[in-house]
């Protein structure tokens, strides 16, 4: 039994470490993940700001829109993590890692975790800036933002991985990203919030990234603010941890199924 766990453990933690090491040799990839979003929050609400209107909005656009960023950081750092797969594949070292005795789900859970701290630290150290946004960063707000942050992170990197294993190039890769995960965030609610009685309402609800930007947005406000549409931080939570089971499983099939090569 300790040998089996170790042949999961070990690979795992190995295949974890990795994925840290990469990140901390790519400098690019820090000011990529949160450079961009920055840009995005600082432009974007202050050119915006006053054209949104509504109680959903209230306290100003860039107020509303810093927890959208939050989610923008969380999804392009967990997503480019698993840009990794690809690479090593082309690189031969993916081939070596699955011919090993280790176990399939030590691979996708190595990858996972390692995606997901990189999202979960970036996201959290953009979070530090919430003041100036004008929201609360007490204790609470920072225990419930770890949460969704880890699932969340642990979620889009599972994701991410399903999309990049079948894939034998970057730019295949790059394409998925602007085809379906660009609009996923856009209705989200992180850039506009849903109306009731239209087709935002039912493209939030049925949109899994929509309840990423909720679990965030009710971190900050909590559930005793009118938020409209916006759901609890208990059922954001409940449909992310789903989300998050869904996909580790749709990553552990599509590698014991095999990678491009093997078709």
């Amino acid at each position: 039994m300790s040998g089996k766990r170790g042949l999961f453990f070990l690979p795992t933690l190995a295949l974890w470490q990795r994925e840290m090491t990469r990140f901390v040799r790519q400098r690019n990839r820090i000011i990529g993940a949160l450079a961009t979003p920055l840009v995005f929050w600082l432009l974007i609400g202050s050119g915006l700001g006053e054209s949104f209107r509504g109680a959903e909005v209230e306290g100003g656009f860039m107020r509303y829109f810093f927890p959208g960023t939050v989610v923008l950081i969380l999804l392009f750092t967990a997503i480019f993590s698993t840009v990794s797969v690809i690479e090593d594949r082309r690189d031969g070292f993916l081939q070596g890692v699955l011919v090993a005795p280790v176990s399939r789900a030590s691979i996708v859970s190595g990858k996972c975790l390692g995606g997901m701290t990189l999202a979960a630290a970036q996201a959290a150290l953009f979070c530090l800036a919430a003041p100036w946004a004008g929201l609360p960063l007490d204790g609470a707000v920072v225990m419930r933002l770890l949460v969704v942050l880890l699932l969340g992170g642990f979620a889009l990197t599972a994701l991410g991985f399903v999309i990049a294993w079948p894939l034998e190039s970057t730019q295949g890769f790059h394409v998925m990203m602007n085809l379906v995960l660009i609009p996923l965030w856009l209705l989200s609610g992180a850039f506009f919030p849903a109306r009731a009685g239209t087709w935002t309402e039912w493209a939030a609800a049925l949109n899994p990234l929509a309840y990423i930007t909720a679990g965030v947005r009710r971190a900050f406000y909590g559930d005793g603010a009118d938020l409209g549409l916006v759901p609890s931080f208990g059922a954001a939570m409940a449909v992310t941890l789903l989300f998050a089971a869904v996909m580790f499983v749709f990553a552990l099939r599509v590698v014991r199924r095999g990678g491009p090569e093997s078709r």
